[in-house]
């Protein structure tokens, strides 16, 4: 054992005694300097992954709220890194995984991980129901549509990142599973239960309904990727002609408002005396506008593509006829009620309940059906509209 200077333990010494060495021990006095392991994700690329999941589960929310009719918030994530060996210990419960590949924009695989009682209510929403009864387990029917809900929300995360990485980005038409963390081996394409992955937790709350955590599972290569993307639309420069402002036009120059000032009366700011000016009467005669013509409204580009998938209820008015209430309490099988139109006279076509065209009852093998004969021009259509 080394000497004691003085009485007194060096500071060294004391290091060494609280680390459970024997000082002067030469297997122990050489102190570890092996350098400290760099973390996977630095503070500045996690909060980079932040800002991207705010913005992301931001504009997911909003596309699940559209879906469910109810409020939804998703709110600020929090960033780990993990692996699947560790979460099979923190989450040993039935989770329903959503496996999303990127096609264009990004390379690799992520998982978007929901609670299966969670997603049991998103589904009964889906189906109609109230979200207060919802099934214990998810059969394939709502499997299906707790399916289609995810697959709106992450294609909305795709939308969002092409905006914010100013490049487009595609993904695969996802894969919908139910893994039971705690037995199952392999949880979608991570098989290996040590490979290092980034968890990014949100919390989901759907009004009235769920209170509970949603996580997005990522390898470590496309977190870094997105990252690298996020940094080069930051750092790319705006196009010239949008950083300059457009030149201003020179103010015009507006002359003093000469207003009769009373004598002994001081003038105002803006104002300038002038001396009293003879009254006369002045004829006043209104206005002549030229007629109005009703004319076409000018036909701007637009794409019709967009809106070529709506579907319209198109109905077929044979006639109309008012009755009182005594009256419709009174009608039997075999009734006759008489409608406005005469025998023979054009049926209105009718789109979502207005006028576009009239036509003839035809019978086509055995089948009822509507030979168009006018079309309704576009000025009589928008008076319907209005």
């Amino acid at each position: 054992m080394s000497q004691v200077s003085n009485g007194f333990l060096s500071q060294e010494e004391i290091d060494s005694l609280l680390r459970g060495e024997v000082p002067g021990d030469g297997a122990n006095e050489v102190a570890s300097t092996a350098p400290a392991e760099e973390p996977l994700l630095s503070d500045v690329e996690k909060d980079a992954l932040g800002e991207l999941g705010n913005i992301s589960m931001g504009s997911a929310a909003t596309t699940l709220s559209v879906l469910l009719g109810r409020r939804v918030q998703i709110t600020v994530p929090r960033i780990d890194t993990t692996n699947i060996a560790q979460l099979r210990t923190q989450y040993p419960l039935p989770y329903l995984v959503i496996e999303v590949a990127y096609s264009q924009g990004l390379r690799g695989a992520n998982l978007l991980v929901v609670k299966e009682q969670d997603a049991c209510i998103i589904a009964d929403l889906m189906m109609g129901g109230d979200g207060q009864s919802p099934p214990e387990h998810l059969n394939e029917l709502y499997l299906s549509a707790v399916g289609e809900a995810m697959n709106q929300m992450m294609g909305s995360t795709a939308t969002s990142m092409s905006t914010v990485f100013n490049k487009r980005v595609d993904i695969t038409p996802p894969n919908v599973n139910v893994f039971n963390f705690s037995d199952q081996q392999n949880i979608g394409s991570f098989s290996d239960e040590q490979e290092s992955i980034v968890k990014v937790s949100f919390r989901m709350e759907v009004e009235g309904l769920i209170d509970s955590e949603i996580m997005q599972i990522l390898s470590v290569d496309v977190a870094k990727g997105m990252v690298q993307n996020l940094m080069g639309a930051m750092n790319t420069p705006a196009p010239a002609s949008a950083a300059a402002p457009p030149p201003t036009q020179p103010a015009a120059t507006v002359p003093p408002v000469e207003t009769p000032v009373a004598a002994g009366t001081p003038p105002v700011y803006g104002q300038t005396a002038a001396a009293p000016k003879p009254a006369h009467n002045v004829t006043v005669q209104p206005v002549q506008f030229a007629p109005l013509v009703p004319g076409m409204a000018a036909q701007s580009e637009t794409n019709i593509d967009f809106i070529a998938d709506v579907p319209l209820q198109i109905t077929v008015e044979l006639g109309r006829t008012r009755k009182l209430i005594r009256e419709i309490l009174d009608l039997v099988p075999g009734s006759v009620v008489e409608l406005d139109k005469l025998a023979g006279e054009p049926v209105d076509v009718l789109v979502n309940g207005r006028l576009i065209a009239k036509g003839e009852v035809v019978v086509i093998d055995e089948n009822f059906g509507v030979r168009v004969t006018d079309i309704i021009h576009p000025h009589e259509r928008m008076k319907n509209i209005q």
